[in-house]
């Protein structure tokens, strides 16, 4: 690392001591921004998440006990849950089995997800397009952990939770940090001609 910013430095130091017609010809470039539009997208969060690759839906008739079941088998927290139609009909979270099952005393084995699922009539969901800052707005504003991704035409392709979103910022920060400490040693291709 320390070699790495020794030789950065001295390329630096060496560009800095070349002739005026460099210089000048330096001083009519323009900066080059990167494109980091898609990793502010919800659907860039979603393509990183562990649920992209997992079945993460489960069927509303289904036992609690099954949807923990796949929680444990997915090592995730939430699952959207569809009716006998295929539809999203809300969502099961590990928070509701806590609260709406371990806390009454009833069992997983027998209670229907669709007496503790949360219903989509109550559901915050959010578009592929969403931002994921309006994604975490969304999510902090109404104390939830886990958003379905909807498409306008009411289906749910997928679900992000709030380490997926956290994941996306810091990759986006990393990546600005590098840019500007590449920017900063003369580095990093930002000045074309």
């Amino acid at each position: 690392m320390l070699a790495t910013c020794a030789s950065s430095l001295a390329r630096a130091s060496a560009r800095s001591r070349q002739p005026a017609a460099a210089a000048f010809q330096f001083a009519r470039r323009t900066m080059v921004t990167p494109k980091l539009g898609e990793a502010q997208k919800a659907s860039y969060a979603w393509n990183k998440s562990c649920y992209s690759g997992i079945d993460y839906t489960i069927g509303d008739e289904s036992t609690v006990f099954e949807a923990v079941e796949k929680f444990a088998a997915y090592n995730v927290g939430c699952l959207v849950t569809t009716g006998a139609d295929g539809k999203l009909s809300g969502v099961i979270s590990e928070r509701d089995y806590v609260t709406k099952i371990a806390l009454l005393g009833k069992t997983g084995k027998t209670t229907k997800i669709k007496e503790v699922s949360t219903k989509a009539a109550n559901l915050v969901t959010a578009s592929p397009e969403d931002t994921v800052d309006s994604c975490m707005a969304k999510m902090l504003g109404r104390d939830i952990r886990h958003l379905p991704l909807v498409c306008d035409d009411g289906k749910v392709v997928g679900i992000i939770s709030i380490k997926d979103l956290i994941k996306s910022c810091l990759e986006e920060k990393d990546h600005t940090i590098h840019s500007l400490a590449s920017f900063a040693v003369g580095e990093g291709g930002h000045f074309v001609m």
